[in-house]
Formats: C-alpha cells, sequence, structure tokens
C-alpha cells in the first residue's frame, strides 16, 4: 500500500479513486436487502440521510486530516481531542468492528454462491466458513492484496451495479413503492444504523490529504468527485432494488435478482463470480489491515514486537468468526444481528472522531461535526442490544489503563507510546466495503 518516494504526490484522479474505494465495497450486495426487509420502500429516506451526513463526514475527516496531518488517522483525532484513553478505545473499538465484520464479508458471498447452487442456511454458513479459512490462511502465509487490485475489485463492483440498475430499470413498478413505510417510521432510523456499514471510509482517507501536492485545490476537488460517484451508485442501487424487485428486495442476494432482470439467467452465475471475487479481495483487506493495527496497538501496549500479536489477531479472527458463521448456520442469529454489531462499533468511532473533532477544529468545519455528532449518536440509539460490544471494549481499555497507572514507575510507559498506529495501513481496512 506504501507509495516510493518518488511518488509521494496523489494526483486529483487517483486521490478520488481511492477515496471511493474506501466507500465502497461487498456491503451493497447485502445491505440495501436488510434496509428493504427493515423499512420497506422508506429505507430510500434512509439512504438520502447518509448520503447527506456521508458529506458531513467527508468535510470533517478532511479538516481534521489538515489539522494534524501527523496523527495516523482517527485514533490520533480522537487522541488529540479527547485524550490518550480515548484514543486507545476508538482503536480497540475499530479493530473489534473489522474483525466482526469478516465474517459477514464472507458470509455475502456465500450467500450469493448458494443462490446459484442451491443449498439452505447450513450450506451457506459452510460455503462462508471456507471462505474464511482461505483467506486467513493467505494472510498467515504473507499475501496481501496491494491498492490497484483493490481498486480493480471495486471497479468490478461498480460495473456490477451499473448494469444491474440499468438493465433492470425498464421493469420497475410503482406499485412497489406502496405501502411506503409499511413498519412505521422508526423503523428508518434502524435502517439507517443497518446501512452505516456501507458509509464507513472516510476516517479512513483522511490521512491522505497530505498526500496531495496542492490540497487547498485538489481536496474539494476529490471529495466532490467521491461524493457524486457513491450517491449516485448508492441511491441507483436503492431505487433499482424497491423498484424492481418490490416484496422480493427483502433478501440476502438482492443484486442477483437485479442482474436477473437486466441480463436474463446468466444474471446470477455473474453475480456469484463477482461476489466470491469481492469476498476474497475484501476479507484479505480487512484481515491485513486489523493485523497491522493490531501489531502497532500492542506495541503500544506492552512493547511486545515479532508476529506474535499478529498470529493472535489472526486466531481470534478464525475462533471469532467461525463461531458467528456457525451461530448462523444454526439460526441462533440472523444476518441483520450479524451487521449490528461492527455497525455499533463503527458508530461510536465515529462519535468519538466527530466528539474530537468539534472540539479542536475551528470555524464552519467545526460546524459540520456538530449536526454529525448529533445524527450519529441517534443512530446508536437504534442499535439496541449491540451498544453492549462497544461498551465492553471501552470499559476494557479504561480498566487496562487504571491498572497500568497503578504499576511502579519504572514499569510504566510514556504517554507518546499510546499514540494512534500508522495512517496509510488504516486505508485498507475500508478499502472495499
Amino acid at each position: 500500500m506504501a507509495h516510493s518516494s518518488k511518488n509521494q504526490h496523489l494526483t486529483t484522479a487517483r486521490g478520488a479513486a481511492l477515496y471511493i474505494g474506501a466507500l465502497l465495497g461487498p456491503g451493497l450486495l447485502l445491505l440495501p436487502g436488510l434496509a428493504a426487509a427493515e423499512a420497506g420502500p422508506a429505507s430510500i429516506l434512509a439512504w438520502l440521510a447518509l448520503l447527506i451526513l456521508s458529506g458531513l463526514f467527508a468535510a470533517v475527516f478532511s479538516a481534521l486530516g489538515r489539522h494534524n496531518p501527523s496523527a495516523g488517522g482517527v485514533i490520533g483525532y480522537v487522541t488529540a481531542g479527547l485524550g490518550p484513553r480515548a484514543g486507545l478505545a476508538t482503536g480497540w473499538m475499530f479493530l473489534a468492528g473489522v474483525v466482526c465484520g469478516a465474517p459477514i464479508v464472507c458470509l455475502i458471498g456465500a450467500s450469493y454462491v448458494t443462490d446459484l447452487t442451491g443449498g439452505g442456511q447450513l450450506a451457506r454458513a459452510a460455503v462462508a466458513a471456507g471462505l474464511l479459512l482461505t483467506v486467513v490462511g493467505l494472510a498467515a502465509g504473507g499475501l496481501r492484496a496491494s491498492a490497484a487490485a483493490q481498486l480493480v475489485l471495486v471497479s468490478l463492483l461498480t460495473v456490477v451495479v451499473i448494469v444491474a440498475v440499468t438493465g433492470s430499470a425498464g421493469a420497475a413498478r410503482a406499485g412497489n413503492w406502496t405501502p411506503f413505510a409499511p413498519h412505521g417510521w422508526l423503523s428508518v432510523g434502524s435502517a439507517a444504523a443497518t446501512l452505516m456499514f456501507s458509509f464507513v471510509g472516510w476516517e479512513a482517507v483522511a490521512p491522505l490529504t497530505t498526500r496531495f501536492a496542492d490540497p487547498g485545490r485538489q481536496l474539494p476537488r476529490v471529495v466532490a468527485i467521491a461524493l457524486a460517484v457513491t450517491t449516485v451508485l448508492y441511491l441507483g442501487l436503492a431505487i433499482a432494488t424497491i423498484g424492481v424487485l418490490g416484496p422480493r428486495a427483502a433478501a440476502d442476494v438482492p443484486l442477483a435478482g437485479l442482474l436477473s432482470q437486466a441480463i436474463g439467467t446468466v444474471g446470477p452465475d455473474i453475480a456469484a463470480v463477482a461476489a466470491i471475487v469481492l469476498t476474497l479481495g475484501a476479507t484479505n483487506a480487512y484481515i491485513n489491515g486489523a493485523a497491522a493495527m493490531a501489531g502497532q496497538l500492542t506495541r503500544a501496549a506492552s512493547g511486545s514486537r515479532g508476529r506474535g500479536p499478529v498470529l493472535r489477531l489472526l486466531a481470534a479472527i478464525t475462533a471469532t468468526g467461525l463461531l458467528l458463521i456457525i451461530g448462523y448456520g444454526l439460526r441462533i442469529v440472523s444476518t441483520a444481528a450479524l451487521v449490528a454489531v461492527p455497525t455499533a462499533l463503527f458508530l461510536a468511532v465515529y462519535l468519538g472522531a466527530m466528539t474530537a473533532a468539534a472540539r479542536v477544529l475551528r470555524g464552519p468545519v467545526r460546524l459540520a461535526a456538530l449536526p454529525a455528532a448529533l445524527a450519529v449518536t441517534a443512530m446508536l440509539g437504534f442499535c439496541g442490544w449491540a451498544l453492549a460490544v462497544p461498551a465492553a471494549v471501552a470499559l476494557a481499555v479504561n480498566w487496562r489503563a487504571r491498572a497500568g497507572s497503578r504499576r511502579p514507575l519504572r514499569n510504566a510507559r510514556p504517554a507518546s507510546a499510546v499514540r494512534c498506529p500508522g495512517s496509510l495501513r488504516e486505508r485498507e481496512l475500508v478499502a472495499s466495503r
């Protein structure tokens, strides 16, 4: 992912591609269906609200990147605004969100495979487990997807979505938009919380602001391009999912249904191939990005080095992922419940970042951070039981920090040791989301 010193400055086009790549990913293969299941056609309001919120996130994180260029990303931003303990909690929440998100991505790919081949929920879980073990094995062997590969995967997803939306437009029916809010208006809030999983990404590319030769001129263009592209893709897919599929929108494989309308019986085949390729690339980025962050967080806490922390993380991802996938296969947990956990964690991270931004930034951008923080707080209110997970992470970090402060002075680490992990590696965490 690193660039050579000879290629230190990002062009506007490549910067826009990296920003788009951080925002788009396999979540688009699943979340339109989940949102439709929760709120029906009214889920389009959740999409619109989150697109507006995404613009606020873009402005705030870009300003944070310029204000604190050496901070190394979202952990550094929270540290600067709320202190090192809050920064560490943010890091572990983000890491936990990535760990819990990996099996979801594998289940997305598996859903498209079993939609094509047949098989029930247990078969889908078996395929997902196979995908997870494959990628963990590749990560353990040191294989990493490059930035170029991630951009190719995002381009593939973009093409598939465009074909699905434009090709199926003729099958849209006005009757599919009624009743508009079958589950009540509060369901829009639940749908928005679920969809937040697709809007994480601005925090990971914010450190790139220092890589532009002329940030004042290039950054507004890059953000405008990224917002325009993601808005068109997200809204197009959301409208097509509801308008074309109607009651069938509430499914785990909405894109397969749209492609069937767009290009016929070969549609699900293409959807399955795209889902597998995206799953492998996305999960590889998840795991390697998480490994980089885990290594640095562990060094900050205890000073340990080498591959020990990384191998322990891979073991944790394997155990956690298989446990969640088995629970899904046995119908103990639903897809929506699985998505709720990383969503709550990422929302907590964003709340910390927006709160910190309101403290360290000045001018109009500070005003953007305030409504963004309120919106994130409102969505957290719809997360229900999943809020226990970020709360547990925060309590654990606080307990560890208190225990560390009681050690003899000779064993205490300087405050600077809890500064955040390196910045550009963080982009891998969400480049495929």
